[in-house]
């Protein structure tokens, strides 16, 4: 995972962040032109880390895998206008002109994989009555459990984007706060001041790495120097 991780991190910059869209959001009969289509201010899928939510306006680099969405699903819904989207020939394309819309410039990889993810006991069944038993949403409750949801299409992604540079710089400021000279035990254990702060200073350079201009985002460095 790490060489993984190497291969979307450059200019300084060695953290990604795992996003994901469990299960991802595709009606019973659309096909995944049609579902992105309806994305078109959002992405689908949402930040797995505990940090406070955060919209996806950009990234440096990404990697994405979904599973699930059958190949052979109509084109397109009836009566709703052809886009871009619907014109391309596989679904590894669908989702690289996606991408080059939401993220124009980022460096982006995509694999589509038939076969969804198996979500049959033991896997936890917390699944909406909203789910066939496939997976897919539907308009109104089905009839049945949602412990009945069989299999589930799933979007998994890793990404370098600015999204990190409020993570490891809120990360840094909560490391900051406790006054660790009072924490005897917090030494004692083999952690050096001096490496503590200088590890400090390395992840606030880190978190700047991810900086894309000024405003809010300087406004906090300069918050955190003072």
């Amino acid at each position: 995972m790490m060489h993984f991780a190497d291969s979307l991190t450059f200019s300084g910059r060695k953290v990604v962040a795992a996003w994901a869209a469990l299960p991802f959001p595709a009606l019973s009969g659309s096909s995944l032109p049609d579902t992105l289509s309806a994305h078109q201010q959002d992405v689908p899928w949402k930040l797995l880390s505990s940090w406070r939510e955060q919209k996806v306006s950009c990234c440096f680099a990404q990697s994405v895998v979904l599973r699930g969405i059958c190949k052979e699903r109509p084109t397109s819904c009836p009566g709703q206008p052809r886009s871009p989207l619907h014109s391309c020939e596989s679904p590894e394309q669908v989702l690289q002109q996606y991408f080059h819309t939401q993220f124009p410039g980022a460096f982006s990889t995509a694999h589509v994989l038939q076969q969804p993810c198996d979500t049959r006991p033991p896997f936890p069944q917390f699944f909406s009555p909203l789910l066939t038993r496939q997976g897919f949403l539907l308009d109104k409750a089905q009839g049945f459990s949602s412990a009945g949801v069989e299999s589930i299409p799933v979007l998994a992604a890793l990404q370098s984007s600015p999204v990190l540079h409020s993570l490891l710089s809120g990360l840094c400021q909560d490391l900051r706060a406790p006054n660790v000279r009072r924490w005897s035990s917090f030494f004692t254990a083999g952690v050096e001041k001096d490496d503590f702060q200088e590890a400090l200073e390395e992840l606030k350079t880190l978190s700047q790495c991810y900086q894309t201009g000024f405003g809010a985002d300087g406004s906090e460095d300069e918050a955190d120097s003072d």
